[in-house]
């Protein structure tokens, strides 16, 4: 299967422009494996109800309104930009190629990422940051800034609720053309800030493949 992407990237005078990435088939390595079926969630309601099947996948650049009621969001943050996929505690969390090991910790905050692992790779002749969210509390152990992760390593399992921040179980992965500098990226925007933060955190498609 080809999968042709469009992606926004900030240049270096500042500017947002579009580039196109293709996806093929076996490219990338599964970050989870999924099942053969599997629901896709559609959050922009405002409503949550708990997933019916044991895998589902939340979209990216999808507004869900009221989902994010914790003082983490101000109130005003509602604009998503990484994918969520649900699964069982303790889902193995895979790297999608080759890199490192570039931040790991703990972000303790009502309605955060919990336990966090961010990779860093080359994506055609540039690099890009691969944030894993809601992990468990193994994930960051013996963990080093600059070890190597080899494609399909595992880098972390799918953490539960009293430490992935307080979300049902599910890893919240999202890509970043710029350096973190820690274990943190804003999953959540302000929509007033879309354009330039699709063009910091593309579509995780351009290495997850068509899952949705």
């Amino acid at each position: 299967m080809e999968l042709r992407s469009q992606c926004a990237m900030i240049s270096k005078n500042g500017r947002i422009h579009m580039a196109s990435y293709e996806w093929k088939d076996g490219r990338f390595h599964n970050v989870i494996d999924l099942p053969e079926n599997y629901d896709v969630r559609d959050f922009s309601t405002g409503d949550y109800l708990p997933s019916k099947s044991e895998f589902d996948v939340g979209k990216y650049d999808e507004i869900r309104p009221g989902m994010y009621k914790t003082d983490l969001f101000g109130g005003t943050r509602t604009l998503h930009v990484g994918i969520d996929i649900g699964g069982p505690v303790g889902t193995p969390c895979m790297s999608f190629e080759e890199g490192e090991i570039a931040y790991f910790g703990y972000n303790p905050s009502d309605g955060d990422y919990g336990h966090v692992v961010v990779t860093r790779h080359e994506f055609e002749g540039k690099p890009i940051w691969a944030l894993y969210g809601h992990l468990n509390s193994d994930s960051i152990l013996e963990k080093r800034s600059g070890q190597n992760v080899k494609r399909g390593e595992v880098v972390g399992w799918i953490g539960d609720k009293h430490e992935n921040g307080g979300w049902e179980p599910h890893l919240h992965f999202q890509l970043s053309w710029f350096d973190p500098m820690t274990h943190d990226m804003p999953g959540v925007v302000d929509p007033r800030d879309r354009a330039e933060a699709l063009a910091k955190f593309p579509d995780p498609r351009i290495v997850l493949g068509p899952i949705y």
